[in-house]
C-alpha cells in the first residue's frame, strides 16, 4: 500500500502527550540580516535570491567576509552543550540545508532531479545540524558495516520553540540514533534547546518520553516512502544511544571533520576552503 502525505502526516503527528501546539504553522522567510554572536565570534546572516526558487541563499559573514556556517561556526561541547545550526524550522516543509558543495556552504533548498525539495509533510521538530562534524563516506562504521553519508551530523531538536533557519542555538545533546538511509549511515541526534522550559528536566535520553522518541524514530522510517522510496532502517536494534554514547559519536564526526580539513580525508566534492 502506497502511503500518501495525508496518512503519513496523520500517522506521525505529534500527541498531545508530548506537544502543546494546537494546530500547525506556516513561517516565510522573508529578506532579512540577523546579527548573532556564539562563543565569541560575530556574524550576520542575509538572504540572496528569491524564496521559493533555486536562487535562494542564506549566506552568513563576518567582518563583513562571507564565512562558512559548517566550517566556521564552532561546535562547543563543554557540560554537553553544543552549537545546532537549524537549516528547517519546525512546522515547515521546505527541505533546506547547509550546501556542502557550494562555496561558503549558504543554506539553500535541495534539488533532487531539478526541482526544489519538499517534505510531504511538516516535521514536528526543529532540524539542523552541528558544525564542524561530517559523517566520512570512506569510512565503514566496525559495527553497523555501513558507511557515512557525507554530510554534518544532523540534530532533532525536540523543544516548544520554532528556531529560524540559519539560527545558531546552544543545545544539550540527550541521545543519538543511527538511521540507516539508502545503505549510508545517518546518525540524529536528539537535543533540547538549552532555553527551553524542559531543558532542566531532559538530562539523558532515558528522561525523553517514549511518545517523543518513538515520534522522531517513526517519522524518519517513513518520510521518504510517499516518493515510493523503501522503509528508512536503524542500527543498534532501533534504540537510542544515550548521551555518553552520543558525545563519542559527535567527537567520531568532528575528529572527521578535522582529517577533511587538513587533507587527510578525501573531500570529493567537497567546498572546504
Amino acid at each position: 500500500m502506497k502511503v500518501t502525505a495525508v496518512m503519513l502526516s496523520t500517522l506521525l503527528a505529534p500527541t498531545a502527550a508530548w506537544s502543546s501546539a494546537a494546530s500547525l504553522t506556516s513561517r516565510r522567510v522573508g529578506r532579512f540580516a540577523m546579527a548573532s554572536t556564539v562563543s565569541g565570534l560575530n556574524f550576520e546572516t542575509e538572504v540572496s535570491g528569491e524564496v521559493g526558487t533555486e536562487s535562494y541563499r542564506l549566506n552568513f559573514k563576518s567582518g563583513g567576509k562571507q564565512i562558512s556556517p559548517w566550517h566556521d561556526l564552532p561546535l562547543g561541547g563543554e557540560g554537553g552543550v553544543y552549537n545546532m545550526l537549524t537549516e528547517i524550522p519546525k512546522y515547515s516543509k521546505a527541505k533546506m540545508e547547509v550546501a556542502t558543495k557550494e562555496a561558503s556552504n549558504p543554506i539553500a533548498q535541495d534539488i533532487k532531479k531539478g526541482k526544489l525539495r519538499d517534505y510531504h509533510g511538516p516535521i514536528f521538530w526543529n532540524y539542523g545540524c552541528l558544525p564542524q562534524t561530517w559523517e566520512d563516506p570512506n569510512e565503514e562504521h566496525p559495527e553497523l558495516k555501513v558507511n557515512g553519508d557525507d554530510d554534518p551530523i544532523d540534530v532533532v531538536e525536540i523543544g516548544s520553540a520554532a528556531l529560524d533557519s540559519g539560527s545558531v542555538t546552544p543545545v544539550k545533546a540527550l541521545g543519538v540514533i543511527a538511521m540507516i538511509d539508502d545503505g549510508e549511515l545517518d546518525w540524529k541526534v536528539i537535543a533540547i534547546n538549552t532555553a527551553d522550559p524542559l531543558a532542566s528536566q531532559y538530562n539523558d535520553i532515558d528522561d525523553v518520553p517514549a511518545a517523543v522518541k518513538d515520534g522522531v524514530r517513526e517519522w524518519f522510517r517513513w518520510y521518504k516512502t510517499p516518493d515510493d522510496k523503501p522503509l528508512n532502517g536503524f542500527g543498534f536494534d532501533e534504540k537510542f544511544l544515550n548521551k555518553a554514547e552520543t558525545a563519542k559519536v559527535i567527537e567520531e564526526t568532528h575528529q572527521a571533520w578535522k582529517n577533511l580539513k587538513s587533507g587527510a580525508a578525501e573531500k570529493g566534492k567537497l567546498w572546504t576552503e
